[in-house]
């Protein structure tokens, strides 16, 4: 009987419990000893980093579709081109992004992690009928 080639990990923000545990487990390897040792560029005001990044669901996510793309591009069975897709395709858009002055790792400093907080979110349905609370729509005016 032939043996079914392994599933590729399914996006980490779909994962809970010990399944997220693992990929991020994964990615901590990678980021740290093939991302950051090579592509890691001197932190800056202008250019973050936050040495916490695992606690920035943005940069989690961020590289984990970063990492799937590397182990798509550039594993076993992957075309010669392969690297330089990865490079060209992903590899400076993302950096670009987390590193951003206003991006997820803005306030951190080397030493210093400092949380986001997220957006606030009004809690009423838009697509659901008016919370009572609200007073009704003014009627249509006449043509």
């Amino acid at each position: 009987m032939e043996e079914e080639p392994p599933r590729p990990p399914s996006f980490i923000l779909y994962l809970q419990g010990q399944a997220y545990a693992q990929q991020l487990r994964q990615l901590t390897l990678w980021t740290h000893h093939v991302l950051l040792p090579v592509y890691g560029r001197e932190v800056t005001s202008s250019s973050p980093w936050c040495g916490r990044w695992w606690e920035h669901p943005e940069a989690v996510a961020q590289l984990h579709g970063l990492w799937l793309a590397w182990g798509e591009l550039t594993g076993p069975g992957s075309d010669l081109s392969g690297p330089a897709s990865w490079h060209r395709d992903y590899l400076s858009s993302v950096m670009d992004a987390l590193r951003n002055p206003q991006g997820p790792f803005a306030g951190c400093k080397p030493g210093m992690h400092r949380p986001k907080q997220t957006p606030p979110i009004d809690n009423v349905d838009p697509f659901g009928p008016p919370p009572s609370s609200l007073p009704p729509p003014p009627p249509p005016r006449p043509a």
